[in-house]
């Protein structure tokens, strides 16, 4: 699999195996630890017109090291693909896992600014389906707004390490592809959100995506939503893509795998044993 940023690509961590596949018809890649005890879906951020699998493996591999089998799709992504595409292969990604023979309860969503939005379209998409939701989900400074409405925009401009207030418009107008910005599965936090499962949300103090990450937490809490929210200090967006550099990047990955696996146990008992085999996919 190459992307068109490939010279972003990373690897993951020791002891981690990587193998593409195929998952629900979406391309992607397993990323294995040695002693997997449940299966993540991580959805990469990328601000829905980069990323892949590739880029991502040094964050979605760091979940194995807490005992997670992550597969990360390789998404459509605009502007060739506006607007649902990426949400239609998250879906798919997500049913192929069930209908690999995954218990329903077990895999977990996660993942980081537009992905991290894109995972709380996909737990509202499924709600509205009427198919089993995940157990929990992770969302760092998540992109949950294609309004651009939120103060921090313009107040944390200046504090952003990476994403910024004046590149947005454009950004958000590839992604829509003439949809309405307010579109609840193209802007979850303008959604119904009543009836989703535990969310975990951690975000930068000086995000410009601050403001994204606060209100879906008020947002969620108010529609009965258990929701987790972290404020941390003196961080860059997607801190959590610097593994080796940023040690506040290791504690929110253990902290957001801690959460995930507390909020399966809590669900129910069961879920696949560990040591398994990967479903089968196609390479």
């Amino acid at each position: 699999m190459r992307s068109r940023e490939a010279w972003l690509e990373t690897a993951p961590p020791a002891g981690v195996r990587v193998r593409a596949a195929h998952v629900g018809g979406v391309e992607g890649e397993w990323l294995e630890p040695r002693d997997a005890r449940a299966d993540l879906l991580y959805l990469h951020g990328g601000a829905y017109v980069v990323g892949s699998p590739a880029t991502h493996r040094m964050l979605a591999g760091a979940f194995c090291s807490h005992g997670f089998r992550v597969f990360v799709p390789h998404y459509r992504r605009a502007p060739e693909h506006p607007f649902p595409a990426a949400l239609e292969d998250a879906e798919s990604a997500y049913r192929g896992l069930l209908g690999a023979g995954l218990d329903p309860r077990a895999p977990a969503i996660a993942g980081e600014s537009a992905g991290g939005g894109l995972a709380l379209s996909l737990l509202l998409r499924l709600r509205e389906a009427g198919g089993p939701l995940p157990p929990s989900a992770a969302l760092f400074s998540p992109w949950t707004d294609l309004a651009l409405s939120g103060r921090s925009i313009q107040a944390n401009d200046e504090a952003e390490a990476l994403f910024f207030k004046d590149n947005l418009p454009g950004i958000a107008r590839l992604y829509l592809g003439g949809a309405e910005p307010r579109t609840p599965l193209a802007s979850p936090l303008y959604a119904d959100l009543a009836g989703l499962p535990p969310l975990l949300i951690h975000v930068g103090e000086r995000e410009i995506l601050l403001d994204d990450a606060l209100r879906l937490a008020e947002r969620a809490r108010d529609a009965g939503v258990e929701v987790t929210l972290k404020r941390w200090p003196v961080v860059p967006h997607g801190w959590q893509l610097l593994q080796r550099i940023v040690p506040e990047a290791a504690q929110s990955v253990a902290e957001a795998a801690e959460f995930l696996r507390a909020a399966a146990g809590r669900r129910a008992p069961g879920g696949r044993p560990a040591g398994m085999p990967a479903p089968e996919t196609a390479e």
